[in-house]
């Protein structure tokens, strides 16, 4: 089972600059691959500075492994941690005597599909859908406190995105120097496509409207272009990223 993958950024509409960074790499045989979104924060530079570099410590523990992965959860689960960590100590080591990036920080999600079986790691609100041609299915949990409401009955999911503190988070990289990230596993049917995104994307396009784009055109970058498409025409307040990775049909 094969793996094609594709990914789009954007500024937004309202942002000056890119907060957001995202990176995909596949083996030599599109058996094994990797995908990422970090959405960076803590001001002006800060936030860009955290997201590069843990996306680049990711990539540089992950991609080694493509040649030869992990072969059982356990194992993929301790691998994705340790780039974890080491992403972490990379924005708390260029935080350190710089107090302009000392509220630095990222959201991350990680996916690593490896013959089909899926593994995800995350800290944030950054997010993975399993994206089915009935539907879609979020597999991670927002990291913020408004997700702690609605889990312990507060509000109800529809009142969520009216609160005006939706998105201050309760874990984050380089926040602390604990970073254990929530982690998932399954398989993938042929055709399956897992969908990683900012916050800036169900910020501007209701869910309900993204599989009508994922399904427009079978090229994956244009499926990523379409949905940062959609969000441009709804003026996004924040920047937007998506990574898809999809097994072959």
């Amino acid at each position: 089972m094969k793996l094609m993958a594709a990914g789009r950024t954007d500024v937004g509409c309202r942002r000056k600059n890119n907060q957001d960074a995202i990176a995909w790499r596949l083996n030599d045989t599109a058996q094994t691959g990797f995908a990422l979104v970090a959405d960076g924060m803590g001001g002006y530079e800060g936030g860009g500075i955290a997201s590069r570099l843990a996306t680049e410590a990711v990539v540089d523990c992950l991609e080694p492994l493509l040649g030869s992965p992990p072969t059982d959860d356990a194992a993929m689960e301790m691998q994705l941690q340790d780039a974890i960590s080491a992403a972490n100590e990379r924005i708390i080591e260029a935080r350190a005597g710089q107090p302009e990036l000392s509220k630095m920080g990222t959201t991350l999600v990680v996916a690593w599909v490896h013959h089909g079986r899926a593994h995800l790691a995350h800290l944030g609100d950054s997010r993975c859908y399993r994206v089915r041609d009935d539907g879609l299915e979020q597999r991670t949990r927002d990291d913020t406190v408004v997700q702690n409401m609605v889990d312990d009955g507060s509000i109800t999911p529809e009142e969520a995105p009216r609160v005006p503190f939706r998105n201050v988070l309760t874990r984050a990289l380089g926040s602390s120097n604990d970073a254990g990230a929530s982690f998932d596993h399954f398989d993938m049917a042929a055709g399956e496509r897992l969908l990683l995104c900012s916050d800036g994307l169900p910020e501007a396009v209701p869910e309900s409207e993204w599989l009508a784009h994922l399904k427009a055109d079978p090229d994956l970058d244009s499926q990523a272009r379409r949905l940062v498409d959609a969000s441009l025409d709804n003026q996004a307040p924040d920047n937007v990223s998506v990574v898809l990775i999809q097994t072959s049909p």
